[in-house]
């Protein structure tokens, strides 16, 4: 660790304020396709677990389902604490069938793997998260079991794949927000910033993991 890197740390371990329990790495294939990307996942998914992290979620967005079956599959080999890869509607022409993958809403999930402290969304937009939770909230209501008069933000909360909130959500290279976990990150801090993934190193996230610490978080109030 650098002198610089070793300051940071300083100021994170004095800090009065605690550090995000739960946070989010938001990529594209594009972040994961350059030389040495895999590595650097591991080293951010370790640090958020050496300053204070309780569990990471890692959403990879994909344009080109051609490359999911690398990117699944590279992502299964991380050097990282147990982990479960989910597969969305955006990879899902890539078959791999693992304990722990997903194509949808759990099809093919192993459902004690789903709580696992690293979990890897690909290809998996909050958007079709949030319509799968309403289309099975539709046939709950259908079959007589929710009445519509009495549904509220819990069971749509209820009926997502990943009900957790993100304390911290970080996003590479752009200052624009993506299909993450629209629902769950609507009182997340979310953290921007210009270095692109390949360039990505502890001092960035310290940087992250100081800011969240200094903001005061309102949770919407």
């Amino acid at each position: 660790m650098g002198l610089y890197d070793a300051y940071l740390a300083t100021r994170h371990r004095l800090h009065d304020a605690e550090p995000p329990a739960h946070v989010a790495l938001v990529l594209t294939e594009r972040d994961l396709l350059a030389d040495g990307a895999f590595d650097t996942l591991s080293s951010a998914i370790r640090w958020a677990f050496e300053y204070g992290a309780e569990r990471v979620t890692v959403s990879v967005s994909v344009l080109d389902r051609a490359v999911a079956p690398t990117l699944v599959r590279e992502l299964r080999r991380l050097d990282a604490p147990e982990q479960t890869v989910v597969r969305g509607p955006q990879a899902d022409e890539f078959d791999g069938g693992s304990s722990g993958a997903a194509t949808d809403r759990g099809a093919d999930a192993a459902s004690e793997s789903i709580d696992a402290p690293v979990r890897i969304l690909v290809g998996l937009g909050g958007k079709a998260e949030f319509a799968g939770a309403v289309r099975e909230l539709a046939g709950d209501v259908a079959d007589g079991e929710v009445s519509p008069e009495a549904i509220d933000e819990t069971d749509i909360a209820e009926r997502l794949l990943f009900p957790e909130e993100p304390d911290l959500v970080i996003k590479t290279g752009a200052e624009r927000l993506s299909d993450f976990a629209i629902w769950q990150s609507v009182y997340a801090e979310l953290y921007f910033t210009d270095v692109n993934w390949r360039d990505f190193r502890r001092r960035e996230y310290l940087r992250a993991v100081l800011d969240f610490q200094d903001r005061q978080r309102r949770f919407g109030r």
